[in-house]
């Protein structure tokens, strides 16, 4: 492992960052897709610290980021939250830190909400001559990619999704979303020939890490590993400290992450508003 500096501990105060930093990717997207396409209605809000996403009923961006993370959580503040959903026609979604102020998890008992996900936040401090470990891939090179090129990302991101149902639309919709964003797009290249992908957004000096797709011919050999090592060697180059990702408990993704130098921050519960008949 590389020399790196100290891990900040976990506490509130680097919680705060780092559910902030997401947050603001999410505000990314949903301004990228409301330029990309108005008739979808993609918006969103910031209240008291929280921000609502809406990019569609059915999106899995359409939630809130940074519950209780501000201030405490009221239950006007919660009204105004829940209506800015339900008046869409979206369901209510909070993704809510263990270090969130205790009303949060309190109210959204109160009100009937349910927990139905978990989420593992990791980190880890970066510096501009990181490397990840020895004798990776020296045939794949990693560039950004070209303003003309977002297309070519989806499509090589869609190739690498392919097995998951349900993503057709959305992977159509990508290229043109990524082309209105401020989102950085990464692509891994054998023989001159795409292969992976890899998104990187930037906020507070916090590089949030996404988008990683490999093509199933080209599996197992390097590229996600070239992709993560340039992300995070060009996140500190751009004034960045610290790294983020999220997976799933105990996930391949989670494993993988780790083994590269991410730690555990703390898990967050996804909280849903049943919707009463």
């Amino acid at each position: 492992m590389n020399r790196v500096d100290a891990y900040p501990f976990a506490d509130l105060a680097l919680a705060r960052r780092l559910e902030r930093g997401e947050a603001l990717a999410n505000v990314d997207f949903v301004n990228g897709r409301a330029l990309a396409f108005p008739e979808s209605r993609a918006e969103w809000m910031e209240l008291g610290g929280t921000y609502a996403m809406f990019d569609g009923p059915t999106s899995p961006a359409t939630q809130t980021f940074a519950l209780g993370m501000s201030e405490p959580v009221a239950e006007a503040s919660l009204d105004e939250l829940e209506d800015f959903f339900l008046s869409r026609g979206a369901q209510v979604f909070h993704e809510v830190c263990p270090h969130a102020d205790a009303s949060a998890p309190t109210l959204l008992s109160e009100r009937g909400y349910q927990p139905i996900e978990f989420s593992n936040v990791l980190y880890r401090p970066i510096v501009r001559d990181l490397r990840l470990i020895a004798g990776s891939s020296k045939t794949i090179k990693i560039r950004a990619i070209d303003p003309h090129e977002h297309e070519l990302w989806a499509r090589t991101a869609a190739l690498g999704w392919s097995a998951f149902e349900g993503l057709g639309e959305f992977m159509q919709q990508l290229g043109e979303i990524n082309a209105k964003r401020s989102a950085l797009c990464f692509l891994a290249e054998l023989n001159g020939e795409p292969i992976a992908t890899g998104a990187l957004n930037i906020a507070d000096g916090v590089a949030i890490l996404a988008g990683a797709s490999t093509i199933p011919a080209a599996r197992r050999q390097g590229a996600q590993l070239a992709l993560l090592e340039f992300r995070l060697r060009y996140a500190a180059k751009h004034r960045c400290d610290i790294a983020l990702m999220a997976a799933l408990p105990g996930s391949a993704s989670q494993r993988n992450a780790e083994r590269h130098g991410f730690r555990i921050a703390y898990t967050r519960t996804k909280w849903h508003l049943p919707l009463t008949q």
